[in-house]
């Protein structure tokens, strides 16, 4: 049989929380959980999960999480394999356990996610190489050709170089 994992909703969640009878994962990387998290919550990034040697009491449940439930759904295998027993995921993740009211730990000073950071700052260097193509100089349209290029490697490749710069901003840098 196929491990999976069995969808929770949040209010449920919450109870088994409370309760004491369930243990909430949250695969999301480091950068995203420091920003926000359900209380409680411990870290456990899908990038070096295996490594992390998730040990869960017998009396508890393991429930995973991320942001919507798209990368919970997307390694359900990964997650489930890693338990014994049952394995069990917070249906639409942190996004459905905010929406429920719930409490979430949230750290406004940490950065906002990398991934977020490469959105913006790769959307703001296609779009001024787009206005200065067109109101400056067609070859500034390059701008946008390489940051397109850039995106599509770091897709292909797994290495975003741009996220690379953005952690060396000073506001990436950890505070001692």
């Amino acid at each position: 049989m196929t491990p999976r994992l069995i969808p929770q909703p949040a209010s449920e969640v919450a109870q088994r929380l409370k309760d004491g009878r369930a243990v909430l994962i949250d695969i999301r990387e480091p950068d995203e959980f420091a920003r926000a998290h359900a209380p409680g919550a411990i870290s456990r990034p899908l990038s070096t999960f295996e490594a992390a040697h998730l040990k869960i009491e017998a009396s508890q449940d393991a429930v995973f999480t991320c942001k919507t439930g798209m990368r919970t759904g997307a390694n359900c295998d990964r997650l489930a394999a890693s338990i014994s027993g049952e394995a069990y995921v917070l249906e639409g993740g942190l996004d459905a356990w905010t929406k429920a009211g719930l409490p979430v730990a949230e750290n406004t000073r940490a950065p906002i996610e990398m991934n977020r950071q490469v959105m913006i700052t790769a959307g703001l260097l296609v779009l001024t190489g787009v206005i200065l193509g067109v109101t400056v100089n067609p070859g500034f349209y390059g701008l946008s050709a390489f940051v397109g290029a850039g995106l599509t490697f770091a897709g292909v490749t797994g290495f975003c170089g741009m996220a690379r710069i953005l952690a060396l901003a000073p506001w990436n840098r950890v505070q001692a």
